[in-house]
């Protein structure tokens, strides 16, 4: 890079970006916010779905639910029901390093797009598949959703209150966990490429995913018998271990050792309660645990949130406050690590989003482009492909792809 700047991670690497609403886009995102040149590819006339989300019928084609996810990329419409839109994808994918996508099984092998066919011709292609149940096996085909892999997984059978119904993890936890492996995946590839030469078929599904997240759950399964059971905001690795109300709000408190349950007891206002026999040791703590509780939330209820943090922190216990999302949004740690950044939006608006939490000395994350409006950028990367301003104008007006910007005027930078 010029003007002494570092270079980007993935500086060169060229992405074809397939997915759609969630789990894939996170991935891309990553990639691009690293340097890579990420092209999306929308569905003609309508695009990623994930752009009318939570929209009403008035709105434009950016709500949140986009506008998180798409930073970093260019947009090309193109329609894949025709001869023509899909021969200009195969073009691109066969000029690019990496291949992202998350359609149904069999989806892209009908349109001579898929890892098998593309790779005959270019070996060195890194392709990432993202499915909802896996690659194989019965329910490889079957559709997939983050609730139902959120169901399927177990997730929701110890999500909620003890003795309430299911409880849906409040974010799309599958989807993102699945993107967080995609990308790990495509990454791994890279380097290995590197050495090799050679690209691989990259595999990864939401509820392979999520059953990772949970992976102390299976091992204590498996060593002990453990089915787990909903218990509210408490957990099995420590008491007391969940949210107290106060008398403004909640707070939680996290005891790991006995060291800590008596400097929390100071730190509450209750020392007495660290000597008393009934809570003497772990076992002690569970055996006894309505009591635990019951004194723990007294000693909370008579405090502001503020004043149950400062003694708690003043003694090194692990505690925090209940926020609400709008407090988050503006609080000056999050700041401080530059969580939340400025993008620019395709049709001219700013959006604050949140930043991909890794932080590098030597190649900083950045934000090159902004979020994309539908077919944004089909004209600047056909025209890269070497298509003429004509041809350009023939699949426009056989419906094989959306509008096209203007060509750059002479001497105008084109982005690379």
């Amino acid at each position: 890079m010029s003007g002494g700047q570092p270079r980007r991670l993935l500086d060169g690497v060229k992405v074809i970006d397939f997915t759609h609403i969630f789990a894939g886009p996170l991935a891309t995102q990553a990639l691009g916010d690293m340097g890579a040149d990420v092209i999306k590819i929308e569905r003609l006339g309508s695009g990623d779905a994930a752009r009318t989300y939570g929209q009403g019928v008035d709105d434009d084609d950016m709500g949140g639910s986009f506008l998180a996810l798409n930073r970093n990329k260019r947009s090309v419409e193109v329609d894949l029901k025709q001869a023509a839109g899909i021969e200009l994808v195969r073009r691109l994918i066969l000029s690019a390093d990496v291949v992202v996508q998350n359609f149904r099984l069999g989806t892209l092998a009908k349109w001579g797009l898929d890892y098998d066919q593309m790779s005959a011709v270019k070996p060195e292609l890194i392709y990432c598949s993202m499915t909802g149940f896996g690659h194989v096996g019965s329910m490889a085909t079957k559709a997939a959703n983050d609730l139902a892999v959120q169901a399927y997984s177990s997730l929701l059978s110890f999500t909620g209150e003890p003795g309430g119904g299911p409880v849906r993890c409040g974010t799309a936890i599958a989807d993102f966990s699945a993107g967080l492996y995609a990308t790990i995946g495509i990454l791994g590839a890279l380097i290995q490429r590197q050495r090799s030469g050679q690209g691989q078929h990259v595999h990864t599904s939401m509820l392979e995913s999520q059953v990772s997240i949970m992976n102390y759950f299976f091992a204590d399964y498996w060593l002990k018998g453990i089915v787990p059971k909903p218990l509210g905001t408490a957990n099995r690795l420590g008491i007391p271990n969940q949210a107290f109300p106060t008398r403004d709000g909640w707070v939680v408190i996290s005891n790991a050792n006995e060291s800590m349950w008596r400097r929390c007891c100071v730190g509450l206002g209750i020392p007495e309660v660290g000597d008393d026999p009934r809570f003497e040791s772990l076992a002690r703590r569970y055996e006894n645990a309505e009591a635990l509780i019951a004194t723990v939330t007294a000693a909370t209820s008579a405090q502001t949130t503020a004043e149950c943090l400062a003694g708690l922190e003043a003694e090194g216990v692990s505690c925090a406050p209940v926020n609400s999302l709008d407090q988050v949004a503006g609080d000056p740690q999050l700041e401080a690590v530059g969580a939340f950044i400025e993008v620019p939006r395709g049709d001219g608006g700013q959006a604050r989003v949140v930043a991909t939490p890794v932080h590098y000395s030597a190649s900083p994350l950045d934000v090159r482009l902004g979020v994309p409006t539908l077919g944004q950028h089909t004209g600047e990367v056909l025209r890269q492909l070497g298509l003429t301003d004509q041809e350009l104008a023939d699949l426009v007006a056989a419906g094989a792809i959306g509008p096209v910007e203007p060509a750059p005027a002479a001497g105008e930078r084109v982005r690379p």
